[in-house]
């Protein structure tokens, strides 16, 4: 798991797309838990329209 203290690394971590930071599945994975947000690079499988 990550230390608080650890900085995002841009191209590893996230990715910009415009003005909107998108993580990667990496981070994701690394976070160790699923938000249920539907971010684009889930690695838990979690997909809104699955919920709806």
């Amino acid at each position: 798991m990550r230390s608080a203290q650890k900085a995002l690394v841009e191209n590893v971590d996230f990715y910009m797309e415009g003005s909107y930071m998108v993580f990667t599945a990496t981070y994701l994975s690394e976070r160790g838990y699923c938000c249920k947000s539907a971010c684009r690079h889930c690695p838990y499988g979690f997909r809104r329209e699955a919920c709806e």
